[in-house]
């Protein structure tokens, strides 16, 4: 039976268009999906939209327009990403669609239990979704958004969080659920050590104005947009229905249930998500990869505070595998890292154009004088060198370090390079001698071409096909 292994995104907020931000965080799990799949596994790839928001109520508002109008709009910007990312999602959902509300609701009455309602007074940043307290403050703002939160004092529902604290702990501290890196599993452990509060889990309608989904049996409230979104993982699956696909993806997946979300929701998913599954007595996620922010100038990239970088028109300027390569490569995977424009141009040119572009030209112009290559054999050191990077790339990715990844991709192309240098095969006389080292540099190129297609997929395809004389990466 082949292995089951199940990986989402996070849900976006549809309030305004999709940021590069967000095309990171796609790209690197489109980039796993793709592996999971070449290693002969059985792949779920979801993605979606989170249009539930008070956030997306205010934006159109703003825009002076209805809220459907809008996520209606902007989801399918996020689903078009689908294409402009050459990306190999299986499902993409949206909260408002009947599946996803069902669900939310159907997982509401399971966890029933531990809801109960009470007044309530707190601190709330609409913009993250959540409740602050004044010590988790930065100067009276949202340490996330740079704005200060909205007093709000209602009457709503809450969720024991409490009772499932020391049950969590151990989960994680265990590796149960294991959150990568490991600074991140140590950060959620110190959240849980600094004591665990019941969690408000709706608002009312009327703050809500009319825009959610209601909770089951009191339409006077709306269920909070986190309890909503995060179900979305199982409703997907058809979890309203207890279909097939939820028992097969979810509740007996015999591989890996991966979530990849950014550090700002690491509570939601790694704690409030955790205790949900629980209470509701339903299987738990075994992954939780978790990457740094794109930032501009020092300041995390965001919708809220308008210095988002728009993937649709930095593609359509340098082409899809470029933008792929650039935040794979330029970025460590869960750190933070500051973007530009000239950073992109840097690397096509450093890399793709001077590095893999020349490498396959050179190599290309010179298999082009033989017919009979593919007969060969390549060398012994030749077939080591190309099987250590194929080790390095596999260890690499299981880690989920793909500038690591690739760097030992373009180690390989650069002793390639080295190779093709030393020997001076245009030099060479001795015909069999010199169609042996064009096999071994032929054999080193089509070794970087499989290595890539999770990566750069189309870039790997056009290497096989490249004729001589074509460019595959023209300097800029």
């Amino acid at each position: 039976m082949k292995k089951t292994v199940y990986i989402s995104t996070a849900l976006p907020y549809v309030n305004s268009v999709p940021h590069l931000g967000f095309a990171l965080e796609i790209i690197q799990a489109d980039v796993y999906a793709r592996c999971q799949r070449i290693l002969d596994k059985e792949v779920f790839f979801l993605t979606g939209a989170d249009e539930n928001s008070l956030k997306n109520v205010r934006a159109a508002k703003e825009e002076g327009i209805t809220t459907k109008e809008l996520v209606n709009r902007n989801a399918e910007k996020f689903s078009a990403l689908k294409k402009t990312l050459n990306l190999s999602f299986d499902d993409f959902i949206r909260t408002t669609e009947n599946r996803h509300i069902k669900g939310a609701q159907r997982l509401w009455q399971a966890c029933l239990k531990d809801i109960y309602k009470k007044e309530y007074k707190g601190l709330y940043c609409v913009g993250c979704e959540g409740f602050y307290k004044e010590s988790e403050l930065v100067n009276g703002l949202c340490p996330e958004h740079e704005t200060k939160p909205e007093l709000i004092e209602e009457s709503n529902y809450f969720f024991k969080l409490t009772k499932y604290s020391k049950e969590i702990q151990e989960l994680i501290a265990n590796d149960k659920v294991r959150i990568i890196p490991e600074s991140r599993k140590n950060e959620v452990l110190s959240f849980i050590k600094s004591g665990l509060e019941d969690i408000c889990i709706s608002r009312s309608a009327e703050r809500a104005q009319g825009w959610g989904i209601p909770v089951p049996d009191d339409s006077s409230q709306i269920i909070w947009v986190w309890f909503d979104a995060l179900s979305n993982y199982i409703n997907a699956l058809d979890y309203a229905e207890n279909g097939q696909e939820f028992e097969k993806w979810w509740q007996q997946n015999n591989g890996d249930i991966l979530h990849f979300i950014g550090k700002g929701i690491l509570r939601f998913h790694a704690i409030y998500w955790l205790a949900m599954l629980i209470s509701a007595g339903l299987n738990l996620p075994k992954t939780i990869f978790v990457h740094g922010y794109l930032a501009i100038g020092g300041q995390k990239m965001s919708k809220s505070l308008g210095n988002a970088a728009d993937p649709f028109k930095i593609v359509e300027e340098y082409g899809v595998d470029v933008v792929r390569y650039f935040l794979l490569r330029e970025f460590s995977s869960t750190e933070d890292g500051d973007f530009a424009l000239e950073k992109i141009k840097n690397r096509y040119n450093a890399d793709l154009a001077n590095g893999l572009g020349n490498f396959a030209a050179r190599v290309l112009a010179l298999r082009s004088q033989f017919s009979d290559t593919n007969v060969l054999k390549a060398d012994n050191d030749i077939d080591k060198k190309i099987a250590e990077t194929e080790k390095i790339v596999s260890r690499k990715l299981e880690d989920f370090k793909f500038n690591e990844a690739l760097a030992a991709v373009w180690d390989l192309i650069a002793f390639g390079d080295k190779y093709l240098n030393q020997t001076q095969v245009w030099k060479i006389i001795d015909l069999e001698l010199k169609t042996q080292i064009i096999f071994n540099l032929v054999a080193i190129l089509n070794s970087v071409a499989v290595i890539l297609s999770p990566f750069l997929p189309e870039t790997s395809v056009k290497i096989t096909q490249l004729k001589k004389g074509e460019i595959l990466f023209p300097r800029r």
